[in-house]
């Protein structure tokens, strides 16, 4: 199946869509100059469309930066106006829980809430993933049986290393110092684009050669689906598709 990439960034979500059969096109994003808003696609050639927005405007940490989301805005409204225009099938939008849903008439949104640790990985980073189709397919990733005893905060732009305490959740917790003072998640060193890339599901060495800064390369990472999920989410999206038959829908 052909499917439109908007928003691509490093290209993630592309990446584990490919490794399920689906042929990629990948649409403009600012990272390589282009402005989704100036984008028109032709109407019927895609049988689906995938794409995360920028999340900062709805993100859990944008009290951390009062202008987070500002300069690029709300841009949900782009990923709908380009899905009403290519006339897909179907449609599948990523983001973070506290973001809007995708409305698009004709197409039924079912969305699911996925956490990269229920398919057994260390890094914790929970996303919602809308599923869009004419019938309101549902989408149901297969997930481990058990998580992975190692733990990993979510990967970010500034991801720093922080003491894990030992029970309980085994999740991040503030420390105490020696001197009494209590250590949080933003203090610690800066995490390795390595150790970074392990934890997104990609070798230490996949960035090398590419023309990025250190610091393009964080942001790039920060901003990417863990490869793992991906897969996940683009296995389900076959299984969801295969239960009707494959033919182009109305809106085709």
């Amino acid at each position: 199946m052909l499917v439109l990439s908007l928003f691509p960034g490093l290209g993630l979500l592309d990446r584990a869509f490919e490794e399920e059969g689906f042929c990629v096109v990948r649409g403009p994003d600012l990272l390589w100059g282009g402005d989704v808003r100036r984008f028109r696609p032709p109407a019927g050639r895609f049988d689906g469309v995938i794409g995360g927005p920028p999340c900062q405007a709805f993100s859990r940490l944008r009290h951390l930066n009062p202008h987070a989301g500002e300069k690029q805005g709300d841009l949900i409204p782009e990923f709908e106006r380009v899905v009403l225009q290519a006339a897909p099938r179907w449609f599948l939008m990523e983001n973070v829980t506290a973001a809007p849903e995708p409305r698009c008439p004709g197409w039924v949104v079912k969305s699911v809430v996925l956490n990269n640790r229920w398919l057994g990985e260390e890094q914790d980073r929970t996303r919602r993933f809308s599923f869009g189709t004419e019938g309101g397919l549902p989408l149901l990733p297969d997930v481990a049986v058990f998580e992975s005893p190692r733990y990993a905060q979510c990967v970010t732009r500034s991801m720093t290393l922080v003491p894990v305490k030992i029970g309980g959740s085994g999740k991040v917790k503030r420390t105490r110092l020696e001197s009494g003072a209590y250590k949080g998640p933003a203090e610690g060193p800066r995490v390795e684009i390595g150790r970074m890339l392990e934890l997104q599901g990609l070798p230490r060495d996949y960035l090398d050669g590419t023309p990025f800064t250190a610091e393009g390369k964080r942001l790039m990472l920060g901003n990417g689906v863990p490869l793992p999920m991906g897969r996940a989410v683009a296995r389900a999206v076959l299984r969801a598709l295969a239960a009707v038959r494959p033919q182009r829908g109305a809106h085709g």
